[in-house]
């Protein structure tokens, strides 16, 4: 994104709790150093639950479940308050983006050990339900992932064996602040 901005002529500031480039910088985003309608645009690839190791800040949204024991809660609140700082930041009128995925995953038990069934957490939509608080939708894009993996027999074959699909999109929704 910070590239794009680049390339674009804009001026663009990132935030992460794990910055990997220098020109992004150490924030968690549920308090941004922002003034209060300062931003004209907001774009936010957040954390997709626990299927990543994002960070080792024990604040990481990354740490916290959408799914298992409290159903998402924990995440959800967490990413709630990051829409409500997104709404502070952003001018009347103006857009943001957020690139999310829905995710599947096959239960444990407390061990680790796979057993039956399996767990859908639609997190794509709950964030949009979330970001209808603040913001009014423009549109939802579906992107199209061209990850190598949904190629590979052994994903394909566990995916028939277990009667679920490939995800090959994310999707991307375009809000806009009254």
């Amino acid at each position: 994104t910070l590239d794009v901005c680049r390339d674009l002529k804009r001026n663009g500031v990132g935030f992460d709790l794990n910055p990997q480039r220098p020109e992004i910088r150490l924030n968690d985003s549920r308090k941004l150093p922002l003034d209060k309608e300062s931003v004209d645009f907001v774009f936010i690839d957040p954390p997709y639950s626990t299927h990543v190791d994002y960070s080792d800040d024990a604040r990481c949204i990354g740490k916290l479940d959408s799914g298992g024991d409290d159903e998402g809660r924990a995440y959800y609140r967490a990413m709630d308050e990051v829409i409500r700082e997104i709404h502070r930041v952003l001018k009347p009128g103006r857009y943001m983006g957020l690139y999310v995925s829905d995710s599947w995953r096959k239960k444990r038990d407390r061990d680790g050990k796979a057993v039956k069934g399996s767990e859908f957490m639609p997190i794509g939509f709950e964030l949009f339900a979330i970001m209808r608080k603040y913001f009014a939708a423009v549109d939802i894009i579906c992107v199209v992932r061209h990850n190598k993996k949904l190629t590979y027999g052994n994903w394909r074959k566990a995916a028939e064996e277990g009667n679920f699909f490939l995800r090959g999109f994310n999707y991307c929704f375009i809000m806009r602040k009254a």
